[in-house]
């Protein structure tokens, strides 16, 4: 069992800890905290039981999978929190997951991975294409937000109208993408995996042998992992209740604004398993994967999650836009100039994380000090 796991296991007694803090009538700020440490390791069990079912499924449904259950955890909260009415609590949501990927994520793994390896590679051409969806997601949210700063009085039903056609070309763009990535180009993305083999032993053909006998032999159990799945994902809904009922209150008692809270703390939380996974590969040298991890899930939540909340908040009755606070689109555009910047020529070492996680840090700083806004209470 690795350490991940290990961790893992041990955080699940903070699940029965949070539903004794809720039902016993304990303070918000232990709700709060307990919640949001409980939702960490089922999310790591959402992403196992997801990743074991792929296996079963094979390459093509098993991918689509994995992309459409990528950030189940952050959907849930965000679901929750628009279905409470604290719009802009997911728009922070939404922006922060940005960042920390592109910032704190990659930071992290490059940092690491450079520490240990000095210099790692990955695919530049996999940088660029990437950095060209990144920027249409900054595209997608600028001009919406443009349109109403640029206009005299526009009609909240208009900017929603705007927003949600925004959100199904969004939506089709992230189709593509999976097309591109699974179907049409895949070779692309099995390059840096393919290049890891040969490395690993000095008896080529009797390793296949039996890496392939392994791989038969672990046939994961479908109804299984099935039923971890769905109980780890009713778990965490019901963990994201608890979590967004109390944040109002424990945000005050941590001495924290909401919009700070909606931007950092909660993609933190949503995230954290990807985090974790995302550093693990980068320490096994495998920079092709775990850039794959923290920028897939940027480009998931800016072309597919986002635009599903915009239209199931018309769908819920708690409209939903992409007109987003100027200093949270700022900071989305900032942390995809440097993250596109730092990636691009193939190649990453221990300074180039250290100045994204600088970057994070700042921004960080930026948004603690951001005085509370309206709508953020």
């Amino acid at each position: 069992m690795s350490p991940k796991q290990i961790i893992f296991f041990g955080l699940l007694v903070f699940i029965p800890i949070s539903l004794a803090a809720h039902f016993l009538g304990w303070s918000d700020l232990i709700v709060f905290v307990t919640a949001a440490i409980a939702i960490v390791p089922l999310a790591g069990w959402m992403g196992t039981a997801t990743e074991e079912i792929a296996v079963v499924l094979g390459p093509s449904w098993g991918g689509l999978m994995n992309a459409t259950f990528g950030n189940a955890t952050e959907l849930i909260i965000a679901l929750i929190a628009l279905n409470q009415g604290l719009v802009n609590v997911v728009k922070s949501s939404i922006t922060g997951s940005i960042i920390g990927n592109l910032l704190l994520v990659m930071g992290l793994s490059m940092l690491l991975g450079g520490l240990k390896f000095k210099e790692q590679t990955f695919q530049p051409v996999l940088a660029r294409i990437n950095a060209s969806s990144m920027n249409l997601a900054v595209i997608a949210i600028l001009l919406p937000t443009a349109v109403d700063f640029t206009s005299t009085g526009i009609d909240e039903p208009i900017l929603q109208r705007l927003s949600i056609a925004v959100a199904v070309v969004l939506m089709l763009v992230y189709g593509l993408t999976l097309l591109f990535s699974m179907k049409t180009h895949a070779y692309l993305y099995d390059v840096g995996m393919a290049e890891q083999e040969p490395e690993e032993t000095d008896i080529p053909d009797l390793e296949a042998d039996k890496d392939s006998a392994e791989t038969e032999a672990h046939r994961p159990n479908l109804k299984l992992w099935s039923a971890v799945l769905l109980g780890a994902t009713l778990l965490v809904a019901a963990e994201s209740e608890f979590l967004v009922g109390t944040l109002e209150v424990a945000s005050k008692q941590l001495g924290l604004t909401e919009l700070f809270t909606g931007v950092i703390i909660l993609p933190v939380i949503g995230n954290a398993a990807e985090h974790a996974t995302a550093v693990t590969v980068a320490l096994k040298n495998k920079m092709d994967l775990s850039l794959s991890v923290a920028v897939g899930s940027s480009l998931q939540i800016a072309l597919f999650v986002g635009p599903l909340l915009v239209i199931a908040g018309a769908l819920m009755g708690q409209p939903m836009d992409l007109d987003f606070n100027n200093f949270e689109l700022l900071s989305v555009a900032v942390a995809v100039l440097v993250a596109n910047s730092i990636s691009n020529d193939g190649k990453s070492n221990w300074l180039e994380g250290t100045l994204l996680l600088a970057t994070y840090a700042i921004i960080c700083l930026s948004f603690y000090f951001h005085p509370v806004i309206e709508g953020f209470g």
